[in-house]
C-alpha cells in the first residue's frame, strides 16, 4: 500500500527522515563525531550541536534532501513514484507541483547518491549483453548536431555511442546485475567476474566470441548455447534470465526519452533500486529507498 500519510505531513516525513538518517546513531557530518546533542530545532526538523567541533546541523544536513526551500514529503513523494512506478521527471513536476529544473536536478542528485553494485557471485552465473543507444545530448555535446537515431548498427562501445551493459543473473544467490561498460571486451568481462566466492566459477554464456578466452581459463567453467544456431537452450545451460532482466532494464530507460551516455550509469542504479523493491509493501519499499541515498 502506498504510504499515503508520510506524503501529506511534513511531520511525519520529517520524522522518518530522522529515524533512517540517524538509524546508527546521531553523528556530526563535518568532524564525524559522536558528541552532537540536541540543540533547538529547524522548521520541523530537529538541530544539534556537535560538542567536539562546535557545528550546528539538523536531520537534512549533508543528504540528497538539504538546501531546499521544497517541503520534504514531496520529495519523498517523487523518489518514491519515481523508482516504484518509474515516473517520467515531466510528469513528476505537474504532480508535486515543482518546476522541472528542480525536479531534474534533485533527482540527479538523488541517483548520484546510489551505491554502485558490487556482485559477490556464488555461481553458476548467467552473463550476456545489450546495447543501448546513447549519445550526448543538449550542452553536453561537444560537437554539431545530428541525427538522434543513432543508427550505429549491431554491437557497439562507448565512443560509438552505442553502449553495452551487462547483466549477470546469480543462480546460486538469485541477485542480478545490471552494469554498463566502454566496451564488450575480454578485460571487462574477466573483471565484472573477478569478485568470486569458489576458485572455479561456472559460467553461462551465448556464442559471442568475448567469452572464449573463458575456456583456457582453469577459474572458469564455460558452458555456452549458440543463438546463431537457433540453440537458446540445453538443460541448465541458456542465458534466458538475463534477457528477460535485460528486456525490463529497456522499459526502465524508455519512458526517459533518451538518457545521455554520460548519465545512463545512475539511471540503471535507480533500475536495480526498483527491482530491489518491487514486491516489498509501500512503507518498507520507502524505507529501502531513502535508505540507500542516506
Amino acid at each position: 500500500m502506498i504510504p499515503l500519510k508520510t506524503f501529506v505531513s511534513e511531520r511525519r516525513a520529517a520524522n522518518l527522515l530522522r529515524q533512517i538518517r540517524w538509524r546508527d546513531g546521531v553523528y556530526c557530518p563535518r568532524c564525524r563525531a559522536e558528541s552532537a546533542i540536541r540543540y533547538g530545532s529547524y522548521r520541523v526538523f530537529q538541530r544539534y550541536r556537535c560538542k567536539n567541533c562546535d557545528r550546528t546541523f539538523n536531520d537534512q544536513t549533508g543528504t540528497v534532501f538539504e538546501h531546499s526551500a521544497v517541503e520534504l514529503r514531496k520529495w519523498f513523494l517523487a523518489v518514491y513514484t519515481y523508482i516504484r512506478f518509474n515516473t517520467s521527471l515531466r510528469q513528476l513536476d505537474v504532480e508535486i507541483d515543482v518546476s522541472y529544473k528542480t525536479v531534474y536536478r534533485r533527482v540527479q542528485r538523488f541517483l548520484r547518491a546510489l551505491d554502485a553494485p558490487q556482485p559477490q557471485l556464488e555461481g553458476p552465473v548467467e552473463i550476456d549483453e545489450l546495447y543501448v543507444k546513447a549519445g550526448l545530448k543538449g550542452r553536453e555535446r561537444d560537437g554539431r548536431s545530428r541525427s538522434r537515431g543513432l543508427s550505429t548498427r549491431g554491437r557497439g562501445s562507448y565512443e560509438q555511442d552505442k553502449l553495452p551493459v551487462f547483466i549477470l543473473a546469480d543462480r546460486g544467490t538469485g541477485n542480478r546485475y545490471v552494469i554498463p561498460a566502454k566496451a564488450a571486451d575480454e578485460s571487462t568481462i574477466r573483471l565484472l567476474l573477478a569478485d568470486r566466492k569458489e576458485e572455479s566459477l561456472t559460467v553461462y554464456t551465448d556464442g559471442f566470441r568475448a567469452y572464449e578466452p573463458l575456456d583456457e581459463d582453469d577459474a572458469f567453467d564455460r558452458e555456452y548455447v549458440v543463438h546463431g544456431d537457433g540453440e537458446y537452450a540445453d538443460g541448465d545451460v541458456h542465458v534466458n534470465t538475463c534477457e528477460s532482466h535485460g528486456s525490463l532494464a529497456r522499459s526502465w530507460l524508455s519512458p526517459h526519452r533518451g538518457v545521455s551516455k554520460d548519465k545512463l550509469t545512475p539511471y540503471l542504479r535507480a533500475f536495480q533500486l526498483r527491482r530491489r523493491v518491487y514486491r516489498k509493501p509501500g512503507k518498507e519499499a520507502l524505507k529501502t529507498i531513502l535508505k540507500t541515498a542516506l
